[in-house]
This record gives structure tokens, sequence and C-alpha cells, in this order.
């Protein structure tokens, strides 16, 4: 297997358990199940001794879903962590495009030198324990579509999570922010992997691709099925790249919520044996290339 010289970790989180109602309240269900064993602080340094040895030069902070009324405490304290300790090299921040002018909080958040990108998670389905927005066709909404635009004023990108079902109402939102760099989080989270599963998830992604300003992250394959699993793996990475290519394929650990059933090795031993059999160009694109470009590292 040949190793990638450089990784860039364009998916991961560090928290502290007490600013997470999730994390620090009482259990409450998530799509990647059972999470015991990160219910703790995850600071910077416990991911930078997880991914010590393998390759891995920089890193992108994703939004952890803080309160959402303290999105500029999430920001200013990541902010502060890389200040200190040199990781991570982009933030992902949190704020509302649902409700009002976002560029009150676009412009709060901009005093970070590290904001790369914004995520509100915009995923719903028909399982309840699944669901995050409060419906499906939330893409559709003017307010947000209107709110969303604004991101390419301050270059930010948008990180995308829906559902297979809700991949075509994503396209028009998509579609109508040209100027807005859209990042698919999870290649679109496929939860159904049943034949008719993986067809709708095939027609949805087709969709997506076919929109110039949508880039694919290949992370979190795991979610769903609770395990590292490497056949599934090259499959999910096989299919995304098919269908965006390898300048639009950017990886990402979603570290430690994978940390729950994986470690940080086998998780990049699989994406790598995944990607063998690609060009040097085509791996330098998934590992470095692509997210050095969306992300401006």
């Amino acid at each position: 297997m040949t190793n990638t010289p450089e990784v860039i970790d364009a998916h991961h989180h560090i928290w502290r358990q007490a600013d997470l109602p999730w994390l620090s309240g009482p259990m409450q269900p998530r799509i990647f199940g059972p999470y015991e064993p990160i219910r703790r602080d995850y600071p910077v340094e416990e991911f930078k001794a997880d991914l010590e040895g393998h390759g891995v030069t920089k890193s992108v902070y994703l939004q952890a879903n803080w309160a959402t009324e303290r999105f500029e405490d999430e920001a200013a304290w990541v902010q502060k962590t890389a200040d200190e300790a040199g990781w991570p090299h982009g933030i992902v921040a949190y704020a509302d495009f649902a409700s009002g002018d976002v560029r009150g909080q676009l412009d709060i958040l901009a005093k970070y030198p590290l904001m790369r990108g914004v995520r509100q998670q915009l995923h719903w389905h028909e399982n309840e324990l699944y669901r995050f927005a409060a419906s499906r066709d939330v893409t559709d909404g003017i307010t947000l579509r209107a709110n969303i635009a604004h991101l390419a004023d301050y270059n930010l990108s948008f990180d995308l999570q829906i559902f297979s079902g809700q991949m075509q109402g994503a396209a028009r939102l998509v579609e109508a922010c040209p100027d807005v760099t859209f990042v698919l989080q999870h290649a679109g989270m496929l939860e159904d992997l049943s034949d008719s599963g993986r067809a709708e998830w095939r027609a949805g992604m087709e969709v997506l691709a076919a929109q110039p300003n949508v880039v694919s992250k290949l992370s979190a394959f795991g979610t769903f099925i609770h395990k590292n699993d490497a056949a599934h793996i090259a499959d999910m990475v096989a299919e995304t790249v098919r269908m965006f290519g390898a300048d639009r394929c950017l990886f990402g650990s979603n570290f430690p919520i994978e940390k729950i059933w994986t470690s940080y090795g086998e998780l990049i031993g699989a994406f790598r044996t995944s990607t063998d059999a690609m060009s040097e160009a085509d791996k330098e694109a998934i590992y470095q290339g692509t997210a050095k470009r969306v992300y401006r590292l």
C-alpha cells in the first residue's frame, strides 16, 4: 500500500464537554448510536496524539453544536486553541440561516482569522432519531436561500448536511447560489444500504454532482453501521469519486465520532487502501488539493 506523504483532515471536532448541551446534559439519541466513550473533553492535544504518525499535517474544525446563541463563543474558543497549539488550521462555524438577516452573525464571525466556512445542519429524515431540521424541504426556504447567498461576500463556504431524500431540493438551493461553494457532508449520508436506498442516493448525488459549485466530503462512513468497514469505505469512495471527480472530493476523519468504534490509524488505513489504485494526482486531490482550495489552507 502506498502511503500519502501529506494528508489534510478536512472534518474533525475538538470540544469541552461542558460547552455542549448534547454531551453535558441527559443522553440524547444521535445518528451515530451510543456515544458514552466521547461524553468527555476531547482537547486538541488528544486529537494531535490520535493522528500522530499518520501523515496528517493540517486540519479543519467543524462546528459541534454548541448552544446556538453561543455561536461566537465556539469560534473564539477554537481560534484561541489554534493560536496556542497551532491546530486546527481552519474553522467551519455555526450561524442561523433560517431566520432574519444572517449578515450580522457573519460580521461577528469574520473577525476570526481562521474562519473558512459555516455549517447549519439541514438534514431531515422520516426516522425522528435521524432528524435535525424541522422539515424535509428546509432547503427551499426563501430566507435560508437569501442568507446562504450572502456567504459569497464573505468568501465563506457552506457545509451542506442532508439525506438522499433532500438532494433534489438541495440542488435547487445550490443552483440559486452559484457564487457559494457547497461542501456536501459525508458524501450525502447514505444510511439505507438496500438496493433501493442506494439507487435513491446515487440519483440524488448525480444531481448534486452536476452543480459545479458542490464538492463532496469523504467522511463519516461508519456513522450508520457503527464500525470501520474497509469494503464499505472503498465502495463509497469509488462511487463518489466516479460522480464528482477526485478534484471535487476531500477526506475527513469525523473524529472523535469515529473514535467510538475505531482508531485513527485504522480509519485512515482503510481510506488509503480504497485509493491505492488511483493516480497520484487523484490521491493528491482527495487528501490535500481539494481541501487546500476549498478551505484556503
